[in-house]
């Protein structure tokens, strides 16, 4: 992944969430009954979880991306990563990983970042190639991502350009859980004048909070797989498995 330090909205002590929560289960019946591409519908109609169940009861599946960029609008996927788990046991062997031929042209900073080069995408499939098998590992999970901006926004984007329809998903936010421990004040006047900083909430810096091992970042599968072992953590750390899904997942 690459990283973007998210604009954090705060209002008074709380994180101002952007976005509403739909109501999943709802969305996705209707979706299915609208959208004309068999995979989308396939989708869908597998559902998820009602707003109640307990977290020991949710399939996950933690995905990745990397990509030319940051924005979606100009920028394209070139890999993707997924990992599915629940809070017991983390499937490394049903992950998933591929390379994508992005639809925009590789920049030299991001190919900095995540290593994929112009020989490493040149016979790779377009993201339309494997829409299929992407959309059944995401099937009736929950995906957990680092920062959704990046992974809702791209695959929205790219479903989009290639299909004339887009995609909607709930996600647990691992960033945003962080964020809601961490990022609950502003850093006041005088801490930024000492040269207080706000604490981290990327990806590596987050698992050090837990004890979680290092691992190098920008590939997405292990980024996937970092992804799936913090939210572990933190369920653990401040959660329960009785817990609903409906307290963490936007």
């Amino acid at each position: 992944m690459i990283f973007l330090r998210p604009n954090l909205r705060t209002s008074g002590s709380k994180i101002a969430h952007p976005e509403t929560v739909p109501d999943w289960p709802s969305l996705f019946r209707e979706q299915a009954l609208v959208v004309e591409d068999q995979r989308l519908k396939c989708f869908y109609e597998a559902g998820v979880p009602s707003a109640e169940t307990p977290l020991s009861e949710v399939s996950f599946v933690a995905m990745d991306f990397e990509t030319t960029g940051l924005d979606s609008r100009k920028h394209d996927i070139v890999s993707i990563g997924l990992v599915p788990f629940d809070l017991k046991r983390i499937r490394c062997r049903d992950s998933r990983h591929w390379i994508i031929s992005p639809s925009r042209p590789l920049v030299e900073k991001s190919v900095v970042f995540h290593g994929i080069t112009h020989s490493d995408v040149v016979d790779a499939p377009d993201l339309s190639a494997i829409i299929a098998p992407l959309l059944e590992s995401l099937a009736g999970r929950i995906a957990v991502v680092h920062y959704r901006t990046i992974e809702r926004g791209f695959l929205d984007r790219g479903f989009k350009s290639r299909l004339n329809e887009g995609i909607h998903f709930p996600v647990v936010d691992t960033m945003d859980l962080e964020a809601r421990i961490h990022r609950q004040k502003p850093t006041g006047f005088w801490a930024r004048l000492m040269g207080k900083k706000p604490v981290s909430i990327r990806l590596a810096d987050s698992r050090t909070r837990y004890n979680l091992p290092y691992y190098a970042p920008h590939h997405a599968l292990t980024d996937a797989l970092a992804t799936a072992e913090l939210l572990q953590a933190q369920i653990a750390d401040r959660y329960s498995p009785d817990t609903p899904i409906s307290e963490i997942w936007r």
